[in-house]
């Protein structure tokens, strides 16, 4: 096929040696697979901020790091040195969370490095040595169905005991390679610790796997893993070993909204005495 204008450079300095076949385009990026040696790989070249169609970014770039307090101050200000270092930060998540989640024992695909706007990664195959199909393009048996989620959940325990939330995980961002699933597309993943939407994300995350493999196994879409993993991360007992168990009891008990008007009246009230046993001692000494 003819070499996009993004790869060019990567095959005049020698990175790669050829493109093989376009693998998959979508609103962030499109993927090639590309010979490197004797190698296949990956070189996903990412759309241009005003070619995407990916939306709310905001809720995933919330508690990212940027190189300086500049670059932090032109992003709030939407200055064009802030939307051009806004980009690269978008560009770049996905290559930190990859060499993050592959050095925590993640599951996937391994970085071989960026160049310019191209990342270049690990091709997942099959078993007949194909590109891996998604997860929601395969036909499961319930029993493997319960192992694949059994699988993704210790994944999705582990990226978050490396402080990383997938963000937008599903059947359609996850491979099912020749030794299982593969968790991919990671440019929206966000920092577990400083994002105040990182629950409701890690709850879609492992709500939609537990749908997708629940069509084979029902008896998972009565599992409840996402309270619990959390309730163990916010007590700082989450591990990768962590044994968990699905069921998770949620502290329904109701409110004593009573005794906290009460309360908020008392120290009103105690606040009020303290205002006028000062303003007397001051009159006092007035005289």
């Amino acid at each position: 096929m003819k070499t996009p204008s993004a790869l060019q450079p990567l095959i005049d300095d020698g990175i790669i040696d050829e493109v093989i076949r376009s693998l998959k385009s979508g609103k962030e990026a499109t993927v090639y697979i590309v010979r490197s040696g004797t190698e296949h790989r990956c070189a996903k070249v990412y759309r241009d901020m005003a070619q995407r169609s990916f939306q709310q970014r905001s809720q995933y770039q919330e508690g990212r790091k940027v190189r300086s307090s500049r670059q932090t101050r032109a992003i709030g200000k939407k200055t064009r040195f802030g939307r051009k270092s806004e980009e690269s930060a978008w560009k770049n998540a996905e290559v930190t969370a990859l060499y993050q989640l592959t050095s925590a024992g993640v599951r996937v695909p391994r970085p071989y490095g960026y160049f310019n706007g191209v990342l270049i990664m690990e091709l997942i195959t099959d078993g007949t040595g194909h590109s891996a199909p998604r997860l929601g393009e395969v036909e499961l048996s319930a029993q493997r169905a319960c192992e694949y989620h059994e699988f993704l959940v210790h994944q999705i325990v582990r990226m978050l005991c490396a402080g990383v939330i997938h963000g937008d995980l599903s059947e359609y961002n996850v491979l099912v390679g020749r030794e299982g699933p593969v968790i991919i597309d990671l440019p929206q993943a966000v920092n577990a610790s400083g994002n105040n939407s990182a629950l409701l994300l890690l709850e879609r995350d492992v709500n939609n796997i537990r749908a997708a493999l629940g069509r084979y196994a029902p008896k998972l879409l009565d599992t409840r893993f996402a309270e619990e993993i959390w309730a163990l991360f916010e007590k700082g007992e989450l591990s990768p070993d962590s044994k968990l168990t699905g069921h998770f009891l949620r502290n329904e008990a109701t409110a004593d909204l009573r005794g906290v008007v009460t309360a908020i009246d008392d120290a009103r009230d105690e606040a009020l005495r303290r205002q006028r046993g000062r303003e007397e001692l001051s009159a006092r000494g007035g005289n």
